[in-house]
């Protein structure tokens, strides 16, 4: 096979490859878009419980917020140094971004562990088992990310950046700024929606 029909051969598999992982983010999107559409229609039905103003905190979802809008912005620093194949720093943007992602994580985590300490549990009613539903999915894509970024960052102290990796780098950019996003809804609708 010639040089160039091998490059368009490995052009075609790249197109291909984000093409299908477009399709995979459509997917999520549509996922998260019920899932809000849920917590839309059950955010009201908080008998037995409290109300979302009275058990979130802002200054906690803002700091969230701030953590992962940084580690966004770490994620495309980590891109851009990928594009021009500086290891080095894709290793050392990347690594603040799975910090920073590490960081927010936890936070949730504590979120959820002080909610069910005082009772306001997924099963106390419809409300706190559509914000768990929405919040732990978004977190479970958080840990995906996380652990996505882990192994990409192992494979390349190993076996450096190719071209291969810079287009596995794209997509795993492409979905940690799509959690992003979504985060940004939770923030407004569910954290500051709870106190309009």
């Amino acid at each position: 096979m010639s040089h160039e029909r091998l490059e368009h051969h490995e052009a075609e598999a790249t197109d291909r490859a984000m093409f299908g992982f477009w399709l995979y983010l459509m997917t999520d999107l549509l996922m998260f878009a019920i899932l809000f559409g849920v917590y839309a229609v059950l955010h009201g039905n908080a008998i037995g419980g409290e109300e979302g103003r009275h058990l979130f905190s802002l200054p906690l979802a803002l700091t969230e917020t701030l953590l992962l809008l940084t580690s966004s912005f770490t994620c495309g620093l980590g891109m851009i140094a990928a594009r021009l194949g500086k290891k080095k720093q894709v290793l050392t943007w990347f690594g603040v971004t799975f910090v920073l992602g590490l960081a927010f994580l936890l936070l949730e985590i504590d979120e959820f562990v002080k909610l069910i300490d005082e009772g306001q549990t997924p099963q106390l009613n419809a409300f706190m088992s559509s914000f768990f539903t929405l919040l732990g999915t978004h977190g479970l894509h958080i840990t995906i990310g996380l652990l996505w970024i882990a192994a990409t960052l192992g494979y390349i102290m190993k076996r450096g950046l190719n071209h291969h990796m810079v287009r596995k780098l794209a997509m795993l950019s492409l979905f940690w700024h799509f959690l992003d996003i979504v985060w940004i809804f939770i923030f407004t609708i569910v954290y500051m929606g709870a106190f309009v």
